[in-house]
């Protein structure tokens, strides 16, 4: 496995961001349950998925920060950058919802997750290999704890199932946005960094169709539309969930602890 060498490319440093971003605001989405669980297990077990999807972000800002070569650190990546250069995918930061619309969207993006991580195991990048090494062992746990509340509520009782149904018609269109092309694909395929996005959509869809299958939900109409997070076009919430996770160090830049 070779080691890149500072400073990448363009293309190079926007798909470490990509995942970075996307880990970054669905956990801070998710530690907005802390102490708001429906039952005190569940809110435990939210947090510390939370806690795993930050440290990836972490690791994967430290990656590019090394790797770019302009002394930027994780703290400058997460919280001195504005909205528009930020790439996460936008299903990652709609609001919770209820505790359905939560579970589904930890279950159709973890399992997205779980296939990416997998594909990056052979990246030249050896560092993004590494991350990609420890990553997928708490996705699969991730997945895992998504896929048994979505059966467990989806086939549960007639409230259960409405509302997971609901979940399921409001983000399903988002899942369009992971396997949408972007800009960089050519030259991340001929790089052989990671994977094109949009290779992981047949694996993406073999594991989830079955499930949500088991759990009697219905797999929305296919639409037009399809959400531009990747490319730093993002919704009225993200501009909320920005001013809450950056407000200390907009009130006190580079401050240190």
């Amino acid at each position: 496995m070779n080691t890149l060498t500072a400073p990448v490319s363009a293309a190079h440093l926007n798909y470490l961001l990509r995942i970075a971003d996307s880990s970054l605001i669905l956990g801070h989405r998710l530690s907005e349950w802390c102490g708001h669980g429906p039952v005190i297990e569940e809110d435990i077990a939210l947090t510390n998925v939370a806690l795993d999807l930050i440290g990836q972000a972490r690791a994967l800002y430290t990656h590019a920060g090394a790797s770019e070569g302009r002394d930027r650190d994780e703290d400058v990546f997460a919280f001195n950058r504005p909205q528009e250069e930020f790439c996460n995918v936008s299903m990652v930061e709609l609001p919770n919802g209820d505790y359905a619309c939560t579970i589904v969207r930890n279950f159709l993006f973890t399992a997205f997750q779980r296939e990416l991580w997998v594909a990056l195991h052979s990246s030249p990048d050896a560092a993004l290999a590494q991350i990609a090494a420890k990553s997928v062992k708490e996705t699969r746990y991730h997945v895992q704890h998504a896929s048994d509340w979505t059966v467990r509520m989806g086939d549960g009782t007639d409230e259960s199932h409405a509302r997971m149904q609901r979940a399921l018609d409001y983000l399903w269109p988002y899942t369009a946005e992971f396997f949408s092309a972007s800009l960089d694909d050519g030259e991340i395929a001929m790089s052989g960094i990671g994977p094109v996005w949009s290779t992981l959509e047949t694996a993406w869809r073999n594991a989830v169709l079955p499930l949500l299958d088991v759990a009697t939900l219905q797999i929305p109409q296919r639409t037009a539309f399809v959400s531009r997070g990747k490319e730093g076009m993002h919704g009225e919430h993200m501009r909320t969930l920005l001013s809450e996770m950056q407000f200390l160090q907009r009130a006190h830049p580079n401050c240190k602890w």
